[in-house]
């Protein structure tokens, strides 16, 4: 169940009349607005609002043609027919945001944050810091006024507070309720987004919430819509809720899996299999051949791990596995960093992809904000190409390493230098390599060999040297087999959740 799509049809539904029932007794909405209009007029003859304040009030009414018209200070009449978003029930009426609440902007900036604040600090975004002095205290909503996105974001808060200097504070007047307003301006969060301008960052314009059309019902109808949205939303909380439960233990699923993998407890072993033992030393053999040849150079850190009569490496593993290195499994020719690219070395005409693996995200996730390099700065920083079916690993790490194999993607391919890249090779299942990497008990032991404080990154050397349970070839395919079976039908009940 898609319960975004489902909040906001609750709220189409709310700001349309259409989640409760009307009452006939109940006052039109049109006695309240123009109670509001005297409020504010009163509020300026007390010198608490200043007349430019209210000089763009309007009235909006249906004409004897059954059309809308926009009244206005000066006198002057406008037919908004074509603003009107929807038609409401009868005893509702249509005023501009302006018209019904106050719109001011935050006035604290980010450096005004403290982590032991006593008040909450509200940004443009979802995290909300601390300060030790408020400058609002009263019953707003509060709207993000840019995003790098356009994603915009709201907040509901009653009290003492701060607001980012890009925040829009909206306090309504009078019998107008905070949560029904704050429901209503969240229905037209989406339309605000399309509207908003800028290039890299998104702005709204304060004309564009002042004039946002607000459909007010009567005061005990805003007070049900109010409760009945609560309720529905606190229902679609709970249907989340329970959804990231499953997603998590689908997660720990596919994790105990990968576990059983490499542990050789995931499929039967075959004596029959060739021992991986022997599929390494036909390894070794290829590489000295290479040497020989000049076609690579011996790597005098390169160490073989052997397993002693204490029997003290890992857990114990099948008697036919082996384990193992990519130091021992691959070559310079097979598994190699990415090239370094700087920004200057960026073409927006260029014809080579960079692919840059994120890192955070799914195993199979790979960014598709390509940036691209020219043949000829190709050919000068002589960047090796990578090609689909590669593996590719993300050496900067988040919670874990990311890493994939790479899709088939049309053109010449490179990948950065935090990136390592290893391809196919007849000697292994290179999905097999993709899963032992990614499996729980590998992914704790290169985290512990990462290094930095605000970023963590394992270097080549270290990567290549983390212990790999190794099985013979005919069962790493059979391993890769019922992985990827049992990676389907996990994949299928996560998306009969979507």
């Amino acid at each position: 169940m898609d319960t975004k799509a489902l909040r906001q049809k609750i709220l189409d539904l709310a700001v349309r009349g259409k989640l409760v029932p009307q009452d006939p007794n109940d006052e039109p909405a049109s006695v309240l607005l123009e109670r509001i209009r005297e409020q504010k007029q009163q509020m300026v003859k007390e010198g608490k609002l200043k007349k430019k304040d209210i000089k763009n009030d309007s009235i909006i009414f249906v004409g004897k043609d059954n059309l809308h018209y926009e009244k206005f200070q000066d006198g002057t009449v406008k037919c908004i027919e074509d603003e009107i978003p929807f038609e409401v029930p009868k005893g509702w009426a249509w005023s501009r945001l302006s018209s019904i609440a106050t719109i001011v902007t935050g006035r604290l900036d980010a450096n005004a944050q403290r982590e032991d604040g006593d008040y909450p600090f509200f940004t443009c975004g979802e995290e909300v810091f601390r300060t030790n002095t408020f400058a609002f205290d009263c019953d707003a909503i509060l709207l993000g006024g840019n995003n790098a996105v356009g994603d915009f974001k709201i907040h509901r808060c009653c009290g003492k507070f701060n607001a980012y200097q890009r925040v829009y504070v909206i306090t309504p007047y009078g019998e107008i309720y905070p949560d029904y307003l704050y429901y209503h301006i969240k229905y037209y969060l989406p339309a605000l987004q399309k509207q908003s301008i800028g290039s890299q960052t998104r702005y709204l314009k304060l004309g564009m919430v002042n004039d946002l059309l607000i459909a007010c019902p009567p005061a005990c109808e805003q007070r049900d819509i109010t409760l009945f949205t609560n309720k529905y939303f606190d229902l679609c909380t709970s249907i989340e809720t329970n959804k990231c439960e499953i997603k998590n233990m689908i997660s720990l699923m596919k994790s105990t899996i990968l576990d059983l993998a490499i542990r050789g407890q995931l499929v039967p072993q075959n004596l029959d299999d060739e021992p991986a033992s022997v599929l390494l030393e036909r390894i070794r053999v290829e590489k000295e051949e290479l040497i020989k040849q000049g076609k690579i150079k011996r790597d005098k850190k390169e160490s073989v791990i052997f397993k002693g009569e204490d029997n003290s490496y890992y857990e114990d593993i099948p008697k036919n596995w082996v384990l193992t290195t990519l130091s021992e499994l691959t070559h310079p020719l097979i598994l190699n960093d990415g090239d370094w690219i700087l920004s200057e070395n960026m073409s927006s005409n260029g014809s080579v992809k960079l692919i840059r693996l994120g890192s955070i995200g799914e195993m199979q996730y790979v960014d598709k904000g390509f940036k691209y390099i020219t043949e000829e700065t190709f050919t000068n920083l002589r960047c090796t190409e990578i090609h689909s079916g590669y593996i590719l690993i993300n050496r900067i790490i988040n919670e874990k390493m990311n890493i994939c194999i790479l899709p088939n993607i049309e053109g010449k391919l490179i990948t950065a230098v935090d990136a390592c890249w290893i391809s196919p090779n007849n000697n292994y299942n290179l999905k097999y390599i993709m899963y032992a990497l990614s499996s729980p008990t590998v992914q704790l032991q290169i985290l512990l060999k990462a290094t930095g404080t605000t970023r963590k990154r394992i270097s080549k050397h270290n990567l290549i040297n983390i212990p790999i349970p190794f099985p013979p070839l005919d069962e790493q395919n059979r391993i890769v087999e019922v992985i990827e079976k049992s990676f389907t039908q996990l994949n299928k009940m996560i998306n009969c959740l979507i």
